[in-house]
């Protein structure tokens, strides 16, 4: 049983590490906090320290706020409806014995260690190129018309390579969460007669809820924050500009530090909202 003494020694050994991560994240968050409060534009030497909430209503009612988020919204809900049922039908797969059963596992993880911007460059340029890329020979082969997937399809292009990356985490959890299930009771319901989909629908499928609930989870909260394989790809364009890609046009290309901080804050409090709505439902499901 630990004593107050050493209870104190953790805490003290503890507080280094504690206080350079909240200077970490508290120094960049707050001079966020206190340019988007400013009018502060390099390139034009302007600089005035306080103009109120004006970068807020600026971003706030600009035509592309609105559609930044929509675009936001549809790729992650569409990432994680490919890598939820990709990951559980995967996991499925998986759980079997099959010959090299080590070696395909490691060949399915293979893709969530590839940078995005590696990922990305790889999707562009041997998958979607319309005049060298893969699916191009094969449409050339069927004797149909190149598709160019990057500008006619530059929301399901993204979506794909995303999906690409975050399948192997998804299918690790849910793979966890089938091994984790007692072979007893599938055992019996086989016994009982229960054909493979009732088994699945009724035994399998509740035991991987609370998996799923997690890979949502921690998967929408990474994926709220996409840039890399936009900027790869699209560079915001065909409508691919999300909310976090918006914020790079306002500092970088725009120059205006004030609007995009305004921006970033704005970004920052929808990400906990919604990260704060998933960790309660991810609370009662565990709960249950």
């Amino acid at each position: 049983m630990a004593t107050a003494q050493s209870r104190s020694a953790a805490r003290i050994m503890i507080a280094p590490a504690v206080f350079l991560l909240l200077v970490w994240m508290l120094v960049p968050l707050c001079m966020t906090l206190y340019f988007s409060f400013a009018d502060y534009r390099p390139l034009r030497a302007t600089f005035d320290a306080w103009i109120g909430f004006d970068n807020y209503i600026r971003f706030f009612s600009s035509s592309s706020f609105l559609k930044a988020v929509a675009t936001t919204l549809w790729m992650v809900s569409g990432i994680l409806l490919i890598t939820i049922i990709g990951g559980v039908l995967m996991a499925l797969l998986l759980d079997r014995p099959m010959f090299g059963q080590g070696i395909v596992r490691i060949l399915v993880i293979a893709p969530f260690f590839v940078m995005p911007t590696v990922s990305a460059l790889v999707w562009k340029n041997m998958f979607f190129n319309v005049d060298n890329g893969l699916f191009s020979y094969l449409y050339k082969f069927m004797g149909l018309q190149p598709f160019d997937f990057l500008s006619q399809a530059p929301v399901f292009s993204i979506v794909i390579i995303v999906a690409w990356q975050w399948l192997p985490f998804a299918t690790l959890i849910l793979l966890t969460a089938v091994q984790s299930l007692d072979s007893e009771q599938l055992e019996a319901a086989e016994m009982d007669g229960a054909p493979p989909l009732s088994r699945f629908r009724f035994i399998i499928l509740p035991h991987m809820s609370r998996a799923i609930t997690v890979v949502i989870l921690i998967q929408t909260i990474f994926l709220l924050s996409i840039f890399a394989e936009i900027f790869v790809t699209t560079s915001g364009a065909f409508g691919t500009r999300t909310l976090t890609y918006l914020v790079y046009q306002r500092v970088l290309e725009s120059q205006n530090i004030g609007l995009g901080s305004a921006g970033g804050i704005i970004a920052v409090i929808l990400a906990n909202i919604i990260a704060i709505f998933l960790m309660r439902i991810v609370g009662k499901n565990l709960d249950n």
